[in-house]
């Protein structure tokens, strides 16, 4: 397929003006490569592991979920070196589908709300608030990676809100509140806002809440998927 048919396709999918302003440049396609797109490869990060293995896999096009290239790059050294060193000798194509993709019908937080078996679904500015009959430890069972910590005292949760990636902001709680939620499930929870919310919090990883997108992207899409998870090591 030629490359802006492709672009085109994933666009449709996850529409570029659904996402967030501090995204602007940093969604769609961030580096280019072939002309023609035959093999395809999706992650939720494009790590130097997951281009390597991409690479491999013969793919003309590597999707992903966060860009690799955030803030402006005034020096080619390092891991950016060589993560781009091994995206351009292989002329393969980096797309990034960001928070276009956690807003869209389908994407990251749809994705999340269908693995927790959420029911009676209602869109928040980001996120979605959904009927569930969960405690925590069937949360963390559900979710790739395992464990979350919770925040507050946490039973049999009715109603939850779910947000991919950093959603603990006080006035998505304060809207998952008032949509009927009894806790919030998303990743980087600062003190002070779990001190302050209104509702227990509960904290996973990026990975833990992002991943399942991509994957069923990938599914969907007849897509190679490259599993990556983080490399955790606890220090006692």
């Amino acid at each position: 397929m030629e490359i802006q048919r492709f672009v085109t396709a994933l666009e449709q999918i996850a529409p570029p003006e659904l996402a967030e302003e501090f995204d602007a440049g940093r969604i769609g396609l961030v580096v280019e490569g072939t002309d023609e797109v035959g093999t395809v490869c999706c992650a939720l990060d494009a790590t130097e592991r997951v281009a390597e293995a991409a690479v491999r896999a013969g793919a003309d096009m590597l999707v992903v979920h966060h860009t690799p290239i955030w803030s402006p790059v005034t020096a080619v050294r390092g891991p950016i070196s060589h993560l781009l060193r091994t995206i351009l000798a292989a002329r393969m194509n980096l797309y990034v589908m960001h928070t276009n993709f956690d807003h869209a019908e389908g994407g990251v937080n749809d994705v999340l709300a269908e693995r927790l078996g959420l029911t009676g679904t209602k869109r928040m500015t980001a996120g979605l608030v959904g009927d569930c009959s969960l405690d925590a430890e069937e949360i963390a069972r559900r979710l790739p990676g395992g464990g979350i910590r919770v925040y507050g005292e946490v039973e049999t949760i009715r109603r939850l809100a779910v947000v991919g990636g950093s959603g603990f902001d006080p006035e998505l709680l304060r809207e998952a509140v008032d949509l009927g939620a009894e806790a919030f499930l998303s990743a980087e929870l600062k003190h002070n806002v779990a001190r302050a919310s209104p509702i227990p919090c509960l904290e996973a990883t990026h990975y833990a809440l992002e991943a399942p997108g991509m994957e069923a992207l990938a599914s969907r899409m007849g897509w190679h998927y490259i599993p990556d998870p983080p490399h955790v090591v606890v220090i006692l």
